[in-house]
């Protein structure tokens, strides 16, 4: 399905693939909800760089908020209770999150899902995020609910293998999407950010995914 196909929908849900489902606007009521939570925990636990394994700075900005946060350094890519750069528990979920989480997954037809993780991405214009498996939970049954707030982005979604085609799925302020079953480990990634600027969120895109990471 390529970007003509999917604005043909609207503001209806998208089946992309067997167990993928875009949700255009889904938290478009509730916009300024989330970002009142989210002030709370950036305070807490501020964006930052982190290292990967190979030592190389990680060019989107992230936090993380829930029982357990994701993180990458020497040591590897894992999910971890203590922020390491203050030493502290990473701050809870919010309700409203956990709330938009279990109604997207349940649109999607993922039932009583009860995320434990929210890993927070800040992009800006020209930050990309490379192909990659989403494979640091211990749970692989449940659900990724990916939530896009400010600038617009296109998703790139493959397939069981690195290089295997890629669907492009624009994503807009609101959207909300969801994969899992037996598309819970195809690669995925994001196109560089086009420079703009949003009406709410400005020069940037924050986009947030909640998973059952423990």
């Amino acid at each position: 399905m390529i970007q003509s196909d999917l604005d043909l929908f609207g503001s209806q849900p998208q089946r992309l693939a067997s167990h993928t489902v875009l949700l255009p606007g889904f938290v478009l009521s509730e916009v300024e909800a989330v970002l009142d939570a989210l002030r709370p925990v950036l305070r807490a636990s501020p964006f930052r760089h982190m290292q990967t394994p190979g030592g190389l700075r990680m060019a989107v900005a992230l936090s993380n908020c829930g029982a357990l946060g994701w993180v990458s350094d020497e040591k590897g890519y894992r999910y971890d209770p203590i922020d390491p750069m203050t030493g502290k528990p990473w701050p809870g979920l919010p309700p409203v999150l956990f709330g938009i989480a279990g109604r997207a997954a349940a649109a999607a037809g993922f039932e009583r899902f009860e995320p434990d993780a929210c890993l927070i991405n800040h992009y800006l214009p020209g930050n990309r995020l490379s192909l990659h498996q989403d494979r640091d939970e211990h749970d692989f049954s449940q659900p990724i609910v990916s939530i896009s707030l400010g600038l617009p982005a296109l998703f790139l979604f493959g397939g069981s293998s690195r290089g295997e085609r890629t669907q492009r799925i624009p994503l807009s302020h609101g959207d909300v999407l969801v994969w899992g079953g037996e598309d819970r480990l195809r690669f995925h990634g994001v196109l560089p950010v086009k420079p703009g600027v949003h009406p709410r969120l400005g020069e940037r895109r924050i986009n947030l995914t909640l998973r059952k990471a423990g």
